[in-house]
């Protein structure tokens, strides 16, 4: 096709076999479309083609990818905020008879459905780093490194040093949004069995984890971080395996007055209300 449609923080170009989309960077642009610059997804890593009233006087045109296809949406697992999806393009209502044009052009030229069997969009290149709660998180395309910071970092990771994982020894990456309670980027291992789980250490304990909060780990960073490891460890051929949760063990009073004093600073910084700060604190005290 060839045309530009330009939306809110976006404009989609249509082109013969890939959808390329670019994101303004603007101060209301949300950051993690600025981090990501722009995309080209093929077709053939689309499922269909939506288009939905908005809010205020908008319309949304939404591609929506294909299970598998997009390292990025498969390490986000559903958590990213509708205002952060990268797949939307709002545009004012007056434009829906466009929109509209456009969405039944695209949806013409899809043929594919279903899950991938490889990644179809590119993940944000490497090196990448960020900083944790607990430390510095560093990716240069072949191993992730956790440089642990001495303010942040609890007894554990310290006793376990800075650690390296190179790419053929994983299997997965594990992303929980530092946009909800107690988010964590893990590293899940090659060798991990699905049938027989291992157990699964507190984020904040594990040497295989950093933690984020306090403006540590945001989306924007983080995310991209995840996919960048997520797609070489696919490229590897190395299949990520479903991590199984178990009770953590039992952590010694040390540890958990550091757990309560983290909760304490979220509390103070207003991410946590009084009743999650009250609810959590109880949960932490009962396993002394």
């Amino acid at each position: 096709m060839g045309d530009v449609l330009a939306g809110f923080h976006a404009a989609w170009e249509f082109e013969s076999d890939s959808v390329l989309i670019r994101y303004e960077r603007g101060i209301r642009t949300p950051k993690l479309f600025q981090a990501l610059g722009e995309r080209r997804v093929p077709l053939e890593a689309l499922a269909g083609v939506t288009l939905t009233p908005g809010r205020r006087g908008t319309v949304v045109l939404r591609a929506e990818p294909r299970p598998g296809a997009d390292p990025l949406m498969e390490a986000a697992a559903g958590q990213l905020k509708e205002s952060g999806d990268p797949y939307r393009l709002v545009l004012p209502a007056e434009r829906e008879t466009l929109a509209e044009y456009y969405a039944d052009e695209l949806r013409g030229l899809l043929s594919e459905s279903g899950k991938t069997e490889r990644y179809l969009v590119a993940a944000p290149e490497a090196p990448l780093h960020f900083k944790a709660y607990d430390g510095k998180a560093s990716f240069d395309g072949t191993s992730v490194s956790f440089r642990w910071s001495w303010t942040g970092a609890s007894s554990a990771k310290w006793k376990a040093g800075d650690q390296s994982f190179p790419v053929a020894d994983l299997g997965g990456v594990e992303w929980r949004s530092p946009e909800l309670f107690e988010g964590y980027l893990r590293l899940l291992p090659r060798d991990a069995s699905a049938s027989v789980a291992p157990a699964v250490a507190q984020a904040d304990q594990d040497p295989a984890a950093v933690v984020f909060g306090l403006g540590y780990g945001p989306v924007h960073e983080s995310l991209p971080f995840a996919a960048a490891v997520l797609a070489a460890v696919r490229e590897r051929g190395a299949d990520a395996p479903v991590p199984v949760p178990v009770p953590a063990a039992r952590r010694d009073p040390a540890d958990i007055a550091e757990r309560i004093r983290h909760l304490g600073e979220l509390h103070q910084a207003g991410l946590v209300t009084d009743e999650e700060f009250s609810s959590k604190k109880a949960e932490l005290l009962a396993e002394l």
